[in-house]
């Protein structure tokens, strides 16, 4: 093909794509976003529960990975029970300043929370050196001391989760709730499976996906369930 032929070619594409923009006002761009993936879910034959359907939605965004409508795994009455907690002034501890910095803190303040994330303290560092463990479950561990219910929102690392899992199965530390999203390779899928073993109530992505994003879509979609937003 001539270049000639490779311009007219590219100017077709241009063209193509300049038909597909939707023009949507920015307020109107997050609703629109919705209506697409619940049309595309019916479109698949996917039906999402209730009480879950607000929450895998908003992960679905998060991510705009329809995996999650299969994966996305809820204890009994999870969500309503998350959203009491929330509505009680429980305190959010993430496990990366990523999460940290997605979840809404001035809609979780308006109940009396606050979110936390110890990984980037000096002495954490420290003393996971010292210990040859790492920082996550050290952050857990520090976690384990706030004097009021605790929502862990675990998006990256799967030691975080094990240290929740042992300090569950010992006795040492209840969580009120655990939000399991780690993603990667190592260990990732084992932990989450720990989790959905104990009594604890929790929201848990099976399988290798997941991110402090898809971990701060869950708060999110849990505070704008009974708060709004900020």
């Amino acid at each position: 093909m001539n270049q000639n032929g490779i311009r007219a070619g590219m100017q077709q594409d241009k063209n193509a794509a300049a038909e597909e923009v939707e023009y949507i006002r920015p307020e109107e761009i997050e609703a629109r976003s919705f209506q697409i993936i619940g049309e595309e879910l019916a479109m698949r034959g996917i039906r999402l529960p209730a009480d879950q359907e607000d929450v895998t939605k908003r992960v679905i965004h998060a991510s705009a990975d329809f995996d999650y409508a299969q994966t996305m795994t809820y204890s009994p009455d999870a969500v309503a029970i998350a959203r009491r907690l929330i509505r009680n002034g429980a305190d959010i501890v993430t496990d990366t300043n990523m999460a940290f910095a997605g979840i809404n803190r001035k809609t979780l303040a308006r109940f009396g929370g606050n979110v936390h994330c110890f990984m980037a303290e000096e002495e954490v560092a420290a003393e996971a050196k010292a210990r040859g463990i790492t920082r996550a479950a050290v952050s857990m561990e520090r976690a384990a001391s706030i004097s009021k219910p605790v929502i862990f929102a675990v998006g990256n690392a799967p030691t975080a989760l094990i240290c929740l899992y042992e300090m569950i199965r010992k006795g040492i530390y209840t969580p009120a709730f655990i939000i399991g999203t780690p993603v990667g390779f190592v260990n990732v899928e084992a932990s989450k499976e720990l989790i959905l073993q104990t009594d604890v109530p929790c929201i848990v992505n099976r399988g290798r996906k997941g991110g402090s994003n898809i971990a701060a879509a869950v708060c999110n979609a849990l505070l704008y369930g009974i708060g709004g937003r900020d």
